[in-house]
């Protein structure tokens, strides 16, 4: 593909402006619906300390890490992680100590050049396991959100249906900068709509505790850390697809050295996120579909929305203004996103021919399957469970990394490793 700016081109003030801005309507959302694994009354400053980690994220890699256009916004596998080791009780102090760890093990990974190996682990199917467990293990907070205001569950409900029909519609038809605004728009105009059949609020989002730049108290348990690893597993694999994904679809060149880079930065910024108490980053891999719609693959022009996200944290009162989206329409945008994710896996294995017979498919489904059934198991039930395995089995996305990665390589596997096609 014929690009109007390469990837390390500097196009003029003005266009750098222009394609900054459309970079800006894609980042926002991404940390806004982040924000629900806030600790309640530190709403505000948690976005905050998102809109800085992520925006100094970007900037980094733009510039020395993998040196490509993406965008960097909190993981959601360890948005599950949180929710996982959040209700089993343990608290900020415990959590995202863990985070810290895991952002260590990333960062070793990539200085001692390892990646290569654990690359192999992770078949085709395996990472189109990964990705879809991501979306099914959302599930149970995507529903709380969507039905939080009871009150109005008949409105959330029919908004959903017609809310995900409509932003899958206008994704279809859309082109050029609108293809990407798509849900930042849906989370706008569907904001008007829900408070225009509700009532519009009549203050603004804010804290009622005192903000704290780092955490105030760390600690480790053993479970949480072992829990955050196998998040951290699929952390991994998510950074290394988004960059190889842009790296080939732009003919970036020395894809190898931009790897290392990539997850050496993505390492150290989650542990800067676990001092802070928030989620830590990875790149997204929505970026080759905006690089196609504008025909502009530089660099460059991911600045202005990183720099303008770090000016945006300075403003609570900005923050807050953008924190009164409704929690159903957040949820919607969610689910939306989330079925985009499926759709990714899907078309993994489709293109790698991950599943040609039924044994195959059992790899996939099997712990799909119970990723969605752990989700929803009641905590009483899991107090049976030893307190340090709680929050490894508690945590559904982790168990359906564990068990396939037993069913591929141990259970399903053939004598010489490969799986014939079954009639």
């Amino acid at each position: 593909m014929d690009f109007r700016f390469k990837v390390d081109d500097k196009p003029s003030l003005g266009a750098t402006l222009l394609y900054g801005l459309q970079w800006l309507m894609i980042c926002l959302p991404v940390v806004l619906t982040s924000t629900f694994v806030a600790p309640e009354g530190e709403m505000v400053c948690f976005t905050q300390k998102l809109f800085v980690i992520c925006g100094l994220t970007i900037i980094v890699q733009v510039l020395w890490g993998h040196r490509l256009p993406l965008v960097a916004g909190p993981a959601a596998v360890l948005l599950m992680g949180i929710i996982a080791a959040a209700s089993q009780g343990h608290t900020a102090s415990t959590i995202y100590p863990s985070m810290v760890v895991g952002g260590a093990l990333v960062t070793l990974l990539a200085a001692v050049g390892a990646m290569k190996y654990i690359q192999k682990i992770f078949t085709p199917r395996i990472v189109a396991a990964i990705v879809i467990l991501i979306s099914f293990t959302m599930a149970k907070p995507i529903l709380g959100l969507i039905f939080s205001d009871m009150e109005h569950a008949g409105l959330a409900l029919v908004s959903t249906v017609v809310g995900v029909a409509v932003m899958a519609w206008a994704n279809s038809v859309f082109r050029g900068i609108w293809k990407s605004m798509v849900v930042i728009l849906a989370m706008i105009l569907g904001a008007i709509f829900y408070y225009s059949m509700t009532e519009f609020p009549k203050e603004f989002v804010s804290d009622s505790v005192a903000p704290q730049l780092v955490l105030s108290e760390f600690s480790l348990d053993a479970g949480v850390v072992i829990a955050f690893l196998f998040c951290y597993i699929a952390l991994l694999i998510n950074q290394v697809g988004s960059v190889q994904s842009l790296g080939d679809f732009v003919g970036a060149a020395e894809m190898s050295k931009r790897q290392t880079r990539g997850v050496l930065i993505t390492g150290i910024m989650n542990m800067v996120s676990g001092v802070a108490g928030v989620p830590g980053p990875v790149d997204y891999s929505l970026s080759p579909g905006v690089v196609a719609s504008t025909s502009c693959a530089s660099r460059y022009t991911m600045l202005p929305a990183a720099i303008a996200m770090v000016i945006l944290a300075i403003f609570p009162e900005a923050v807050a203004v953008l924190l009164t989206i409704p929690k159903p329409i957040m949820g919607i945008v969610l689910l939306y996103l989330m079925a985009t994710q499926v759709a990714a896996g899907l078309e993994i294995i489709h293109s790698s021919k991950a599943v040609l017979s039924f044994r195959d498919g059992l790899i996939l489904g099997i712990p799909i399957m119970l990723t969605l059934i752990l989700s929803f198991v009641p905590a009483e039930a899991m107090q049976s469970v030893p307190s340090l395995l709680r929050p490894i089995v508690g945590n559904g996305f982790v168990m359906g990394i564990i068990v396939v990665l037993i069913l591929e390589h141990l259970v399903l596997r053939t004598e010489n490793g490969k799986r014939k096609t079954e009639n």
